[in-house]
């Protein structure tokens, strides 16, 4: 295949290309719920990566709102493959923040070329299985060297990284954050868990039994509260909201399609676009730094959306939507994920008040 040129904006021709592209393996992918593979090397040779490191290490520094619009264009065209990009640039940008220079010189010219994956594996340091006494990773100091022990419960494409961008807790409360060779000794991956939607993401558990880090993968800490530092995403921002409002713009044309052959279907459709409409402008106002609401209140809405077009658009594709294949079946799945993936507890608690028919004020 010809080398195509690296997409420099959201605007650019060859983003709408490179979603058609990825659009058409979309089905497939789900059916056969292999890894992305394909799909990922598309976007490494259409500069993808690039849009989200700094120019000092060869990518294009595109600011929060193109990134978003950008993400809004890849994620109703594959939501799956779009999901893994998050996991990819969320350790890249770990990585980035860090003050060690050398890890920097050494991972990121072959992390924004496309030439390796890494992915996170931090999910016990944020929303999950921090309800427990122990932490579930854990971390001591041997001389130069840091000790692993334990498990990250939620990591995606684990079995395909390269490095993993992962943390631990010290007996003393203070925490680590490592990019973490995956060849090292005593690192593993369970089988990634067969999930209701998105499971060619080979998302699952990575283990590490008393694995013995150099600290030249150390990126932060030790420190109370590792997560708190570096100017990346935080749980809930922007960025799960902006794949959600992608994918409702997928059902959405979807329904808008229908609707030219179908009047019924055009107040509820014109309803979704309305509802669209204004979130999206809430959701580039705050990328632009301008809020008009929280980051809560926009993910609560967000969600909903995902799931309400989804839903219509199977409607609407009556029992042909049910046929696996489809693509609003698809999307009905896909949309769930919204319920759980780094949901803030507010969040919940709106989504359930919302379902159960609970009028919040």
């Amino acid at each position: 295949m010809t080398q195509p040129r690296a997409i420099t904006s959201p605007d650019d021709p060859a983003l709408d290309e490179l979603c058609r592209l990825l659009a058409e393996r979309a089905a497939a992918l789900e059916k056969s719920g292999a890894w992305p593979a394909e799909q990922l090397q598309l976007c490494g040779r259409w500069g993808v990566y690039e849009w989200f490191l700094p120019h000092s290490f060869g990518g294009q520094q595109w600011n929060e709102v193109d990134v978003v619009r950008g993400y809004l264009k890849l994620s109703a065209a594959c939501l799956t493959t779009t999901f893994v990009i998050t996991q990819r640039t969320g350790a890249c940008q770990r990585i980035v923040a860090s003050e060690n220079e050398p890890l920097k010189q050494r991972l990121l010219p072959d992390l924004v070329s496309g030439a390796s994956f890494a992915t996170l594996g931090i999910s016990h340091l944020t929303t999950s299985r921090r309800h427990l006494a122990r932490p579930v990773m854990r971390a001591e100091i041997d001389d130069d060297e840091l000790v692993l022990d334990g498990f990250s419960p939620w990591v995606t494409g684990g079995d395909r990284a390269q490095t993993i961008v992962t943390g631990a807790t010290m007996d003393d409360g203070r925490q680590v954050l490592v990019a973490l060779p995956a060849s090292l000794p005593g690192v593993s991956t369970d089988e990634p868990a067969r999930l209701v939607g998105l499971s060619a993401s080979r998302t699952g558990a990575v283990r590490c039994r008393r694995v013995r880090v150099g600290r030249q993968w150390l990126l932060s800490g030790p420190a109370e509260n590792v997560m708190s530092g570096g100017q990346v995403g935080n749980t809930g921002g922007l960025q799960t909201s902006t794949l959600a409002v992608g994918l409702a713009s997928a059902a959405i044309d979807f329904l808008r399609t229908e609707s030219d052959q179908r009047p019924d279907l055009g107040e509820p459709m014109r309803a979704l676009e309305e509802d669209h409409r204004a979130i999206l402008a809430d959701l580039l106002g705050m990328a632009a730094g301008e809020p008009e609401c929280t980051k809560e209140e926009l993910r609560t809405r967000a969600n909903s959306l995902a799931l309400r077009s989804a839903q219509a658009a199977l409607t609407a594709a009556k029992g042909t939507g049910y046929v696996v294949g489809h693509p609003a079946g698809r999307w009905c799945r896909e949309a769930l994920f919204f319920l759980v993936w780094s949901c803030p507890q507010p969040v919940l608690a709106a989504n359930l008040c919302e379902l159960a028919g609970i009028s919040v004020q």
